[in-house]
């Protein structure tokens, strides 16, 4: 090629290549942290205040779900260590609509059965306890007197806090053991030689106080005699009213399967099994459902903390027209000021995440300590969370973004 064509191939590839625009800086993760992060900088206050809607509405629900998961935590502790294994025998009601009793010989029928650690019962009676022999008859205090079979402690886990149980030389005599209500309302704080109620129109000696049993409540408020002593000095009528078996943990429903029929096997319809460890876990259904109420209202709460973040992201585009218009004039593609806004959303939210996950393992930790349970916070809850947050955040935050991606640049840049 000459010079003198030298021009006109120039022009010719320059036709032919046609100069291309340049494409924009992609962002990097780290950018995208660093951008966002200074729009939440440059207001502090709107940004705390808009984090902790988010933060109560999060530490509602871990600290529900915390709470909950510590009292069941606490609740299958009791369980073993008192044993899902009791179950009681109760009378009835006869085929006439009466009161049915059972035989004086269950006790030793169901003690014959197969797959039974232990058996005991007790038989209330009529008697009345009182402090001494001048309180008002009236005045029973609601208390109630039992004949006890010396081998109860071992069917019932009853633990003696003072004093000692019955045993086969004192259960023949004016004998008596209280469970903690009863020991309260009658004043009684220790057992011993000297310590006297009035029971039955005569003096007992108590000999021992119980610990309050969670599986039989009924012990607490009850005054224990000997089976020989009702007998002979209250006019027991020998019958049980209440027989306590523990049964192999394997064998449980078999056991109660055919409870009732051996303890009564003229009627066994007349007779009621239970399992008191059932009660407990009905309670804490029971406190479940109330956990759900509470949720829902930690959710109301979340929800209210994302209209939060999303009032303050609607703001900051409106206060922040001029950087928008500069950054798209300076090349910030629409896609990049989305972004820009929306992880700015996002961190916000993921503060407030963040703080209200903290601030809910604080509360169950609390409350827990005070309630003598495990603080126990499942890892679920905290995951969800933060993750909940983050979704409340997209959402909050989506159209703040796209309206700040569309705004014409000239426009923005007129408001300066």
């Amino acid at each position: 090629m000459t010079l003198t064509n030298a021009p006109r191939e120039l022009e010719r590839r320059a036709d032919a290549d046609p100069p291309r625009k340049p494409r924009p800086a992609r962002m990097r993760p780290a950018d995208v942290l660093r951008v966002g992060g200074s729009g939440l900088r440059s207001r502090p206050m709107r940004v705390f205040l808009s984090a902790l809607g988010i933060a109560i509405g999060i530490a509602a629900m871990v600290g529900v779900v915390g709470i909950s998961t510590s009292s069941t935590e606490d609740l299958d502790r009791r369980l073993s260590a008192l044993g899902t294994n009791l179950l009681t025998v109760t009378p009835g009601q006869s085929f006439t609509g009466g009161a049915a009793h059972l035989p004086a010989e269950s006790v030793g029928m169901i003690g014959a059965m197969d797959h039974v650690d232990s058996v005991s019962a007790i038989g209330r009676t009529s008697a009345k306890v009182y402090r001494n022999d001048r309180t008002p008859k009236q005045e029973t205090g609601g208390l109630s007197v039992a004949a006890a079979r010396t081998d109860l402690p071992e069917s019932v886990g009853a633990e003696i806090v003072d004093g000692r149980w019955l045993n086969a030389a004192n259960s023949r005599y004016p004998s008596v053991v209280l469970g903690p209500k009863a020991a309260e309302q009658l004043g009684v704080h220790e057992a011993g030689p000297d310590v006297r109620v009035w029971l039955g129109g005569r003096w007992f000696t108590v000999v021992g106080l119980l610990a309050p049993n969670q599986l039989v409540p009924a012990m607490d408020s009850s005054a224990l005699v000997g089976w020989s002593v009702a007998k002979s000095e209250l006019g027991f009528d020998g019958y049980p009213t209440t027989i306590y078996t523990r049964a192999d943990e394997s064998s449980v429903g078999d056991v109660q399967a055919v409870l009732g029929a051996t303890a009564n096997p003229e009627t066994p319809s007349e007779t009621t099994v239970s399992r008191p460890s059932d009660a407990l876990a009905a309670k804490e259904a029971t406190d479940d459902a109330l956990s759900g109420l509470l949720l829902g209202l930690g959710g109301v709460a979340l929800l209210v903390g994302g209209v939060g973040v999303a009032n303050t992201m609607v703001i900051s585009v409106l206060e922040r027209r001029s950087e928008i218009g500069l950054r798209r004039s300076l090349g910030a593609t629409r896609g990049q000021i989305r972004t820009q806004f929306l992880a700015e959303a996002l961190l916000l939210s993921a503060l407030g995440g963040l703080g209200g996950v903290l601030l809910g393992i604080a509360v169950t930790g609390g409350y827990a300590s005070y309630q003598g349970w495990p603080s126990v916070v499942p890892v679920w809850a905290m995951a969800g969370g933060v993750g909940a947050t983050l979704v409340i955040g997209g959402l909050a935050g989506f159209y703040p973004a796209v309206r700040a991606a569309r705004l014409p640049p000239t426009e923005a840049l007129a408001t300066t």
